[in-house]
């Protein structure tokens, strides 16, 4: 198909590339529902203010309350808080002084949410501060607030995108164009003469899927080659696991393909269908809208979303460097996901004797 069709390769070369160089630098996203931990060594009845107007307030979601840094820290490491929050002991004894200050730590991995969200929180703190200090009738101090983003220091937007917009590609390689493929046979008719040689079903269909799955590995180092190249953005984890993680999304998209293929009977039937999965998989994978600030039904419904998956793991890897054991639940929503649709997709080719 690809050598038949010289507008497919075009795609597959010219594509990876735009993909890459163009989408960072014009994507962006709204940020609400901001997850802040915070750990409160003081006790104190202006850390208890504090607390209350953070919660209170409708930009934020108090994930944990607790008086231990270190689950803080492992808070934010899972993803379960945006904001790391960390009033000192004796914060407001010290205050007046100018010796204290609270600690904000942003989630980094994603850029835009970790920084608007520190700076929500900051100005939180800063207005409860202002009143506790005009009440007390004291001026306030000029570093009462120390702002830290973890994982992303430089809070760069392309870090956040870049490693999921590998997904993109992923399902447009190697889950529309082997539809395509399968579809324009049954246009032009040579399936017919397939189905009735002595060519297993699988073999057929295996014959199709595999140059895509080589163009997928391809395409999956070239864009990390740009991300270090154009970028300088290179994995923090195992690159392993992101190869690991690529074949699970191929053989899901793979198998998404072929029962679209296989329901299909023109092209138009299977374009139509695939860039309504696009769409879907776009607005709810949690590559341009944060799962988090979605309706709560909403991200009940990313649960079925195959891309929220490898987006989770190409993000963790590439930012916090996790490891394969951390991502078991992504690698088995995966591996489920690949072997369903494979089964699926046997299932609903028919080859003719």
């Amino acid at each position: 198909m690809m050598r038949r069709n010289p507008l497919i390769l075009r795609v597959i070369v010219m594509m990876p590339i735009m993909v890459m160089l163009v989408v960072p630098l014009v994507a962006d996203l709204d940020v609400k529902n901001v997850k802040v931990s915070i750990v409160d060594n003081d006790r104190s009845q202006l850390s208890k203010q504090i607390i209350s107007d953070i919660s209170s307030s409708d930009f934020f979601i108090v994930s944990s309350i607790s008086d231990n840094h270190s689950q803080g820290i492992e808070e934010t490491e899972k993803g379960n808080a945006d904001v790391l929050m960390t009033i000192p002991p004796n914060y407001e004894r010290n205050l007046t002084n100018g010796f204290s200050q609270i600690d904000i730590q942003a989630n980094g991995v994603n850029a835009t949410k970790g920084m608007l969200g520190a700076r929500y929180v900051s100005e939180a703190v800063v207005n409860t501060l202002k009143q506790w200090h005009k009440s007390a009738g004291i001026m306030m101090p000029d570093n009462s607030l120390n702002v830290i983003y973890r994982f992303n220091p430089t809070l760069n937007y392309k870090n956040y995108m870049i490693p999921a917009l590998v997904v993109i590609l992923f399902i447009i390689i190697c889950g529309f164009l082997p539809a395509l493929s399968l579809v324009s046979e049954k246009e032009t008719g040579t399936i017919e003469a397939m189905n009735v040689s002595p060519v297993s079903k699988f073999a057929f269909v295996l014959s199709k899927l595999v140059p895509y799955w080589v163009v997928a590995i391809v395409v999956i180092t070239v864009g990390m080659i740009i991300g270090w190249l154009v970028y300088g953005l290179e994995p923090a984890g195992s690159i392993p696991i992101i190869y690991f993680a690529a074949i699970l999304f191929s053989l899901v998209m793979s198998g998404l393909g072929i029962v679209i293929a296989n329901k299909s009977s023109t092209m138009l039937q299977s374009i139509f269908v695939m860039f309504a999965f696009i769409i879907i998989f776009q607005l709810m994978g949690g590559l341009f809208t944060p799962i988090q600030s979605m309706p709560e039904w909403a991200q009940i419904i990313t649960y079925a979303i195959p891309p929220r998956y490898f987006i989770e793991i190409m993000r963790s890897v590439y930012l916090k460097g996790t490891y394969l054991s951390e991502l078991w639940l992504q690698f088995s929503a995966l591996g489920g996901f690949a072997l369903l649709l494979l089964i699926l997709s046997a299932l609903t080719y028919k080859k003719q004797s």
